[in-house]
């Protein structure tokens, strides 16, 4: 069973979820009002951003690390409305996401390397284990189908197409053998007129 079987937002909610309640981590005191980078015009309206934001951190670690904290700013940032100026790009705060990875290596869920952070044992263990849990829910939910279901329903649409291509593929071997034949008939008929 992999991280990525399971839909991203639902995976990042849960592990948001698990930082604030079963973790406990403190967020920083300056959260309630910073932005999260220039390109924002007010700050997160949601209570919880700092936990969706660390949740968000732990996933992109996982899937792209080795990664720093300068790429992450980039993957986060966004386009700056300046009025009547074209609009450009600007970068995530940067002081947000050091401070966030800086407690999920606390955790013990990320580690430094020579090029930047990159998943730990144990934050990939518990990845994978908040994958699986969500997947049963979400399974029993209904709004997730097993790995046999899709299966199931996809097999026997795919075996009339499968019929078919092999006709179709008949056939043209049949074409190609008929042409080659015609092929040298003709090639000795010119032979023979030349003579």
């Amino acid at each position: 069973m992999s991280v990525f079987d399971v839909p991203t937002g639902e995976l990042i909610n849960a592990i948001a979820e698990d930082l604030e309640k079963k973790f406990k981590v403190k967020q920083p005191e300056f959260v309630p009002f910073v932005k999260t980078g220039q390109n924002r015009e007010r700050a997160p309206m949601q209570r919880n951003w700092y936990y969706l934001r660390m949740a968000s951190l732990l996933y992109r670690v996982y899937k792209e690390g080795p990664v720093g904290v300068g790429s992450l700013r980039t993957y986060y940032g966004g386009k700056k409305n300046r009025g009547r100026k074209r609009h450009k790009f600007r970068k995530a705060s940067g002081k947000i996401i050091r401070k966030a990875l800086q407690q999920l290596e606390e955790l013990g869920f990320i580690k430094k390397d020579k090029k930047g952070r990159v998943i730990a044992p144990k934050g990939q263990s518990y990845l994978t284990k908040k994958a699986n849990e969500l997947k049963r829910k979400l399974i029993e939910q209904n709004k997730l189908k097993s790995v046999f279901e899709e299966l199931s329903r996809l097999a026997p649409e795919q075996e009339p197409k499968a019929k078919e291509a092999k006709k179709e593929t008949k056939s043209k071997a049949k074409e190609t053998k008929a042409s080659e034949k015609k092929a040298p008939k003709k090639q000795e008929k010119k032979e023979s007129k030349q003579k």
